[in-house]
């Protein structure tokens, strides 16, 4: 493993590592929040764009591509609606951001070649540590990204009145369970993900620190691989994202939110058949350019600011050691 390698994986300590997560969170939601909502309001789209009245009938013209769709937003809910669910979104990319490369941080010093009772390459190991940092951030903070989505999921008709009622009305009439629906969906999205991720991030990252790049005083190594290797892990597992967007809607409210006629759906299979029998194989991919153009921006501002934290934070607590 290379010395650049080496230093996202083991330099800080965990409470260092957990503060500079906490902190590229925020400032990736910050920069994706109005993003975000046009992915959702697309991936729930069930209209065809050939023909946006061909399965339920006139109840509302579909989201024409991107910008039709903010122009959409704009014109009916007016430029607050670009950032509805912000706040547990914010909450969700905070905790999650910190969780993640927290559990990244431990795991691998557990998870290495020479622990494993069979033989396994660097990069294998890698993934392995990368996807099990991400199911235990997607599990501990799932019912922010539950929340999020139906806040974004809103439309004119407001489904719940703000964030602590939105919370009630779900307890009240889903229960517990009603927090964690698309679980398994997410989980099973996060594993090929996040092991895509940082195995692509620490791959590429050596090697275009190797070769000169424009604004390299500000650090576009980093954002550069970043983008790179969460571009290609989205487009590959985007699938199970957009099943996770319809499951989570699903319940007693799922008519009341912008599309009133998102079909009913109750497991991964019968969403993935429902999907590709009413919409298509396109149906499985509403909303991935809007998707991967929030994704590249947000992956960069997340590890450029991580590592830039981390170095902050630890010339702080060099400077400390010295006065001591």
């Amino acid at each position: 493993m290379s010395k650049d390698v080496k230093a996202l994986k083991h330099e800080g300590s965990s409470l260092q590592s957990a503060i500079a997560g906490a902190t590229a969170g925020l400032v990736s939601r910050f920069c994706i929040a109005p993003l975000d909502v046009l992915k959702i309001r697309l991936q729930l789209q069930i209209h065809s764009l050939a023909d946006p009245l061909k399965h339920q009938g006139r109840i509302r013209p579909s989201y024409k591509g991107t910008v039709g769709t903010l122009k959409q937003i704009l014109r009916e809910e007016g430029v607050r609606a670009l950032w509805k669910g912000n706040v547990p979104a914010e909450g969700l990319y905070l905790s999650y951001s910190s969780i993640q490369f927290l559990s990244y941080k431990t795991l691998s010093d557990f998870i290495k070649p020479e622990n494993l009772p069979f033989p396994c390459p660097e990069s294998g190991t890698t993934f392995m540590t990368g996807a099990t940092a991400g199911v235990i951030a997607t599990t501990s903070t799932y019912p922010l990204d539950l929340l999020r989505t139906r806040f974004a999921a809103q439309g004119q008709e407001r489904v719940y009145s703000g964030l602590m009622a939105g919370i009630r009305q779900i307890h009240q009439s889903e229960g517990p369970k009603g927090f964690f629906r698309g679980l398994t969906a997410a989980n099973v999205q996060i594993v090929p993900y996040m092991g895509l991720f940082f195995m692509l991030y620490e791959t590429f990252k050596p090697l275009l620190n190797s070769i000169w790049l424009p604004l390299d005083w500000a650090g576009s190594a980093d954002g550069t691989a970043g983008t790179l290797a969460t571009v290609i892990g989205k487009t590959v597992v985007y699938p199970l994202d957009t099943v996770r967007k319809r499951l989570q809607v699903q319940g007693p409210n799922r008519s009341r939110f912008s599309h009133k006629n998102i079909p009913e759906y109750t497991g991964i299979l019968e969403t993935i058949k429902t999907i590709l029998r009413r919409e298509g194989f396109r149906g499985m991919y509403r909303g991935l350019p809007v998707a991967l153009l929030k994704a590249a921006p947000a992956s960069a501002a997340t590890i450029w600011t991580y590592e830039r934290t981390m170095s902050l934070l630890l010339k702080v607590e060099k400077s400390g050691d010295h006065e001591v």
